[in-house]
Parts: C-alpha cells; structure tokens; sequence
C-alpha cells in the first residue's frame, strides 16, 4: 500500500466519523421535536397577571375538539411582543382592567388542522356558534381560514378585555346547545370580558373592528382594546376586534411549528 493510498484511506475514515457523529446528532435534535428560538417566552414569566383563556388547547372554538399542536394551555410570544402586553396591562390595571388572551403564538401544524377542518363541509357541529350566517364552503374565500397565520410568527395574538375583579367564566361542555356569537351578551356563551359585540372566533362582519353597526358601550370597549395597543406598537387586524399583531415582527417571514408546550422553551420557565 503506498502512502498516497494510505492517506486517501485515511481521510476517507476520518470523514465517514464525521458523518456518522453528524448523522447522530441530527437523529438526537429530531427525537427532542422543535424547540422555540430563545427569544420566545411564555407570557406568564413576563405578566403573571394577564389573564389567559386558551381557547385552542379546549374544544371550545369553531372546529370543537382540541387543536393539533396545543399541548399545554399557556401563551408563548416572541419577547417584543410580550414586554408590550405587559406595558398595556399596567395602563389596563390603573383603570380597573386586565387583558385576557385567547390564543398566541400557533403552530403550523395547529394551521393544518384548521384547513383540513373546512375542507371537511360535512362537519358543522360548531356552526350553531361561530359562523351560524356563512356557509362553510365559503371559509377560504372569505379569509376566515388560511394556510398560513401570522401567529405562526410569534408576535400575534387574540386577547381581550376583564372588567377586574374577574368573575369565572363556567366550562364548555361538547354537545351543549349552542348560540350565535353576535347574540346578545346575556345570551351568547358566557365570557367574563367586557362586551365586544361579538364573542372570539366570530366568523361575521359584526366582528369587524370598527363595523359601524356596533356602537354604545360595545364600541367603547373595542377602542379602548385598540387604542392601549395600538399606542404600544401593536396593528389590528380591521377584520377581527380581538386579533394584534406586535411590529416590528422579529419574524415576519418565519412561520414556526414547534408545539405549545414549556417543553418548547426548553427550560426558561
């Protein structure tokens, strides 16, 4: 053997070592699922006082059962986003308010199971609520389901607000008669927020931020939501009085689909 061929050799060796840590370590990163970048923290290590209501980890939404992808039911937001909720909550508190998120960062994979639930016409078992004047053939058309969401970013969430002291809002139980969600407060499914007009999730026009339909006090409490993030950096989707989004975005291009879960955080809890 010549020494050329004993180096070759050699190099050879050596790079299929490399390979072979590589590969393992890959195979290692893939086994632990997908962990949130560092600048994402839950919203409760930042405000433990912004109430939460995670509608998603619950059956109680437009699809009716637990979404993919939501394990636990916490907030997590990119840290922009929450130093911002926390800066508005303090303004809320001094008046007698406190915020309440419905829903934050969402995975892709929460998304898809969106999108595979209205590509499905025959299950409407939530229609009776959340879109009792739209016909579910036209959901997409519409915009109220997409393949992508900007919460898939991480600096958008829905929220709403409390009238403190917060009173409890009683469990939803799958199967229980169902109301439109632009019914009257009294008369809708119970929320302990202040009346918004419609309830979250509302698949009408009545939700629509400054729809001029809605006045009196619902209005009011729809600006005050508005103005106190608005003043903070947050943009309001016109379509949906609950729905912000905090800009700059650190990742306006970047739609993530690590779970729900403080295992995604890796820690920082």
């Amino acid at each position: 053997m010549t020494r050329l061929t004993r180096a070759v050799r050699g190099l050879v060796t050596a790079l299929a070592a490399v390979l072979a840590v590589t590969a393992s370590s890959a195979t290692a990163r893939a086994e632990t699922g997908p962990r949130a970048p560092k600048d994402f923290v839950a919203l409760r290590t930042v405000d433990p006082t912004i109430l939460q209501e995670m509608r998603y980890f619950t059956p109680h939404n437009f699809v009716g059962e637990r979404i993919d992808g939501y394990e636990q039911p916490i907030c997590i937001l990119t840290r922009p986003a929450a130093e911002a909720l926390h800066q508005a909550q303090l303004k809320l508190l001094r008046r007698g308010y406190s915020l309440k998120v419905y829903d934050c960062y969402r995975p892709q994979r929460a998304v898809n199971h969106f999108v595979r639930w209205a590509e499905d016409l025959d299950d409407q078992a939530m229609k009776g609520e959340f879109y009792p004047n739209v016909d579910k053939t036209r959901l997409f058309e519409d915009g109220y389901i997409a393949e992508k969401s900007g919460h898939s970013r991480g600096s958008t969430t829905d929220l709403t607000i409390v009238k403190l002291p917060a009173r409890p809002t009683r469990p939803y139980h799958p199967g229980q008669p169902l109301v439109p969600c632009y019914a009257p407060k009294d008369e809708r499914f119970p929320d302990n927020s202040v009346d918004m007009g419609t309830g979250f999730d509302c698949f009408d026009t009545l939700a629509h931020t400054l729809d001029p339909r809605v006045q009196g006090e619902q209005r009011a409490n729809r600006l005050l939501l508005k103005s106190t993030l608005e003043g903070l950096g947050f943009v309001n989707l016109a379509e949906e009085w609950w729905h912000y989004t905090y800009k700059p975005e650190p990742y306006p291009d970047t739609y993530f689909d690590f779970p729900v879960s403080w295992k995604s955080l890796a820690g920082r809890h």
